[in-house]
This record gives C-alpha cells, structure tokens and sequence, in this order.
C-alpha cells in the first residue's frame, strides 16, 4: 500500500509537516489560526496553509488524503499550566475539531502529538481514556499510543510528548513507533555552541531580548548547562519558563529565537516570521522535524 498525501492542522509553523515532507509525503493541505506561524509555514513549507479558525471550516474545502496528523493545543493539559484544566473548555475541546475532520475525510491513518500531561494526573487520564480516544475510535478507527522522547531521535532536548497513531478498520496494515536512534543525547554545546555569543543579522532570527535575566534557580530563569541536553522548550520562550537562558557563565540572556530553533531542530534555513515573541511562541508549540521525521518514516515500511 502506497500513501503519498496528507492532510494537516493546527499546524503551526510546520515541524510536524517539515518531518513527513523530509520523508518524503506531499502536504496537500493545512491550517492554523496564527497569522504569523502562517506566515513562516507559507514563506518556508508552501502556500497550502489555511489561515483561518478551524471551527469555520466546512470539510468540504479539505482534499482527501492518506493521512490526517496534527497536534490540537494543549494549553489546558500541559503540567505546567495552573488554569483552564477543564476538558470542555474551548482549547481543550480542540480534540473534537480534529475528530470532525477526520470522521468526514476518512484517511486510512491519522497521527496525534500532543503534551505527555495529557494522560497525567486522574482528571487527565479520565479525560483522554474516556473522552479524547473513544471520539476518535467512533470516527471508526483502531487507535495505539505511547509516549516518545524527542531526546532519543537526535533532538538536543528533554522533550516527552504523547503520539497517538490512529489506523481505519478495514486497513490491516499495522504503523509502529519508532525505535531510539540515539543512544546518546545531543548536548548544548553541539546544538549551539557555534553560534556567536552576541546577537547579529548574518545569522537570521540570531536575535532576542538583550535585558539580562536574574538568575533564581526556577526552570525560566536558570542557566543550562553546556554538556546536557535543554530541558523542554515551550511557547512562552521571549519571556521566561523554559529553556531560555544561555550557558555562557559570563552572558545572563535568554537564548536567542535560532538557538531555540536549533534546540527543536530546525534548520538554520528555516526563517521565522513575526516579532521575537511571536517566533518564540512558535517554535515552543512545534513539534521538532528530526523526530516526527522518524515517525513518518515508520508510515512508509
């Protein structure tokens, strides 16, 4: 069986596509409501992206196509948020849009990513064994999942995220996860350690807040450590929480948007649109390519 076309949403800036177009999967369709994720996806990916609020979107404007993959926001079930837990809030009941989508297009695959805190926690779990997968298992789909690190697929940072891997029941050809492919962590020092200590325009988006950052010892304000992987990067990098500031013992700033992009594994080539914060806030939310790479490879065997 050959599958070639996949359609995507809440797609971000596009690592989770950048990953299923290196293995070699035509994109055919995507959509997010950022205007400027959108921007980087249409300068960088193509002009297939859909700027526009999922909820006003009639499926009949979306192609069909082998595989569905996308990550619906996670603001409510991510550990670190205190606020909006409740399932049937408007960001978590995003799942039901996706569910939507996929219960009219009817691709023989769908893949989910999404926060490991997604099945964390009584609520939680409550929520995605009794909720989230029985939605997409009545869109008539077989479902597996796990929890993959992006640590263990050459990705230089502490990244645990759920991936749920849907098959359509009258498919009998099974998709594995993938395996580690990295015995040994990617540090710091390898992911940024060329990159110029000072900010400059030859590197693009080598920029960032040039403010010195207090150092006290929280996630947001403590400096990493060269020879170990980054703690998690998240959406909210232009202004503390996550990994942000730079291991130099003499240079007290947040790391820059390229070195956080390096940090999800984005290529220097890949230039993000909109202010700092806004690209920021786009490579915390991404999926890292390297590793959906070698998910997408797992839909080819």
């Amino acid at each position: 069986m050959v599958l070639k076309n996949v359609i995507s949403l809440f797609s971000g800036c596009g690592g989770l596509d950048l990953g299923f177009i290196k293995a070699g999967f035509e994109v055919i369709f995507a959509n997010d409501i950022d205007k400027d994720a959108c921007e980087s996806y249409r300068q960088n990916i193509g002009n297939h992206i859909v700027c526009k609020d999922i909820y006003t979107i009639d499926t009949r404007e979306i192609p069909n196509a082998d595989i569905l993959i996308g990550g619906f926001p996670c603001l409510g079930f991510t550990i670190a948020n205190g606020k909006n837990r409740n399932i049937d809030s408007k960001y978590n009941s995003l799942y039901l849009e996706y569910a939507r989508v996929l219960r009219d297009k009817q691709p023989k695959y769908f893949l989910v990513e999404n926060v490991a805190g997604i099945q964390s926690g009584k609520d939680f779990k409550e929520n995605f064994y009794n909720k989230i997968l029985p939605t997409f298992e009545s869109c008539g789909y077989s479902l597996k999942h796990t929890i993959l690190n992006a640590l263990d697929f050459g990705v230089p940072q502490n990244r645990k995220r759920v991936i749920i891997i849907g098959r359509r029941n009258d498919i009998k050809q099974e998709i594995d996860f993938p395996k580690p492919t990295c015995k040994n962590p990617k540090t710091l020092r390898e992911a940024i350690g060329d990159l110029p200590l000072e900010f400059n325009d030859l590197i693009p988006n080598h920029s960032g807040s040039s403010h010195k950052i207090k150092l006290n010892g929280y996630v947001g304000n403590r400096k990493l450590d060269w020879d170990q992987p980054s703690p998690t990067i998240t959406g909210r990098g232009s202004r503390g929480g996550g990994a942000v500031i730079h291991p130099h013992p003499n240079l007290h700033r947040r790391l820059s948007v390229r070195e956080c992009a390096r940090l999800q594994s984005f290529d220097d080539d890949f230039i993000f649109y909109g202010s700092n914060g806004a690209a920021y806030a786009q490579i915390g939310n991404a999926v890292p390519p390297l590793m959906s790479y070698h998910i997408a490879k797992n839909f080819l065997k």
